[in-house]
């Protein structure tokens, strides 16, 4: 039963969320410093307080972080589920929801970030491909979601003939 199409999509589901974890999500240039918008916080890519230090973090994107570790791991749990389907449509449905919510967050950090940049004399901001992938992740729990249902509509169908 892992070998189900709805399985696809929550891995490759779990492969986007995981990818957004590790890579930055904006990239911000203020003045002569640089910023990233990582999952667990704001980075400055300027130099280091000392020897050996590594770069600091301007600002904790904590909540963010543990919402998308959430919305990763989610998938996975549920791909494991297969035998309860009536669970797994409700945790799709909970996976919409957080991707909905890492969506709103990821904005609300890189409007904040870019507020914090937009007072120096140069300044820019760059997107990356990772932010879209939340929306990806909507759409692929919605299609798990329907090749579930299409199974318990099924296994009902045949319940019925005997």
């Amino acid at each position: 039963m892992i070998q189900r199409i709805q399985t696809i999509y929550l891995f490759v589901l779990t492969a986007l969320i995981a990818a957004m974890l590790f890579t930055p999500l904006a990239r911000f240039l203020g003045g002569t410093e640089e910023f990233r918008l990582m999952a667990f916080g704001v980075k400055s890519l300027g130099e280091p307080a000392g020897p050996g230090a590594v770069s600091p973090y301007v600002a904790s994107t904590v909540y963010m972080g543990v919402l998308l570790v959430l919305a990763a791991v989610l998938p996975l749990v549920n791909i494991f589920l297969y035998k309860r389907r009536w669970l797994q449509m409700r945790l799709c449905v909970v996976e919409i929801v957080l991707l909905v919510g890492v969506q709103i967050f990821v904005c609300y950090y890189i409007f904040r970030a870019w507020r914090s940049v937009a007072g120096f004399e140069i300044h820019s901001v760059s997107y990356t491909l990772v932010d879209v992938f939340p929306l990806i992740g909507i759409v692929l729990a919605y299609m798990a979601m329907r090749g579930i249902i299409h199974d318990e509509t099924l296994v009902k169908s045949l319940d019925r003939i005997r």
